[in-house]
């Protein structure tokens, strides 16, 4: 592994810390330009931030180290699948841990820290909050994992460096069977991981809707703008992984050059920005489904991925 590789992690990393705020305030502008309103900017999240990193620290009477430690471990698992996975270059220094049961397994224990610490408030909201998370998250977990090990069957490996790897080297997969049926199942729950209409409104503090805005009610300060920075740096990990997993084209190799590097960056940031601007678009034209219709439609999620597991199994075995 090159010195090119270790830059090539570096502003994958600082990419998407810097760039997480702005695809948030991307998806509100265009949102808000669909419906009829001026908006307030695709800089708006990093204001919000600023101004929240320069208020107090306050933390909920009778709370403890579980409420206050909770945005530290939802930042931190974010950024480590940040570091680990193949956004920019294909061999990231963290290559060897780039593994589809790490990468969700990262995932869970954020959402897990955050859940923890909407029931450690003792609140009736988060509470309420805490158990609609978790109620998503077990079947938003399994489907992210039969979904991306759909896509390690023809690599023959669940490293997510190869299956990348492996898919710009057959460029046919992209259209087979099992990567189209694995494509709907993340797209949904990207969609429900992310608290993305339509299983959660993020612009909304109604109490039968709320999921996520539940847990994180009683945050304030620093402590609410690394909450809010983490959902944006989870949002755009998981975006961009979608768009490496499918639509690998422009990313660098495993040892590249400066010009590799540079190439990788423009072409993740473009792929970005198109997949959270189509996610925009969408979300102007539906609505939230009831709460007790989310189970239904992640159930239907998880079936997809199973079905795009079972075709990946049979094609990869007749072409055996």
């Amino acid at each position: 592994m090159n010195a090119m590789a270790y830059l090539a992690g570096f502003l994958q990393v600082t990419g998407v810390i810097a760039g997480a705020p702005l695809v948030i305030g991307l998806m509100r502008q265009i949102r808000a330009r669909a419906e009829g309103r001026v908006g307030a900017g695709i800089w708006q999240p990093w204001r919000d931030v600023r101004k929240l990193l320069g208020k107090q620290i306050l933390n909920p009477r009778g709370t403890t180290w579980v409420f206050a430690a909770a945005p530290f471990a939802l930042a931190a698992t974010t950024l480590v699948i940040v570091a680990t996975a193949p956004l920019v270059a294909t061999g990231s220094p963290l290559d060897p841990v780039a593994d589809l049961i790490t990468v969700v397994g990262l995932l869970f224990l954020g959402t897990v820290a955050l859940t923890l610490a909407g029931i450690d408030t003792a609140t009736a909201f988060g509470g309420m909050g805490a158990s609609r998370e978790i109620t998503i998250a077990a079947l938003v977990e399994p489907t992210i994992l039969l979904a991306v090990y759909a896509l390690s069957i023809p690599a023959g490996s669940a490293n997510l460096g190869a299956i990348v790897g492996h898919t710009l080297d057959h460029p046919g997969q992209v259209v087979s069977l099992a990567s189209a049926l694995a494509f709907v199942a993340l797209v949904i729950v990207i969609v429900a991981e992310t608290g993305r209409l339509p299983v959660d409104n993020p612009s909304t503090h109604l109490e039968l809707t709320m999921v996520h805005e539940a847990m994180v009610l009683e945050y304030a300060g620093p402590k609410l703008a690394l909450v809010e920075w983490a959902g944006g740096m989870r949002l755009t990990v998981l975006l961009a992984l979608l768009a490496n997993l499918f639509f690998p084209w422009g990313i660098a190799g495993a040892n590249p050059s400066l010009v590799a590097v540079a190439v990788g960056v423009g072409a993740i940031a473009v792929k970005v920005a198109l997949l959270a601007a189509a996610l925009a678009c969408i979300e102007v034209f539906i609505a939230k489904l009831r709460l007790f219709r989310v189970p239904e439609l992640l159930a239907g999620s998880f079936l997809l991925a199973l079905l795009a597991v079972t075709a990946a199994n049979f094609f990869t075995g007749a072409g055996g």
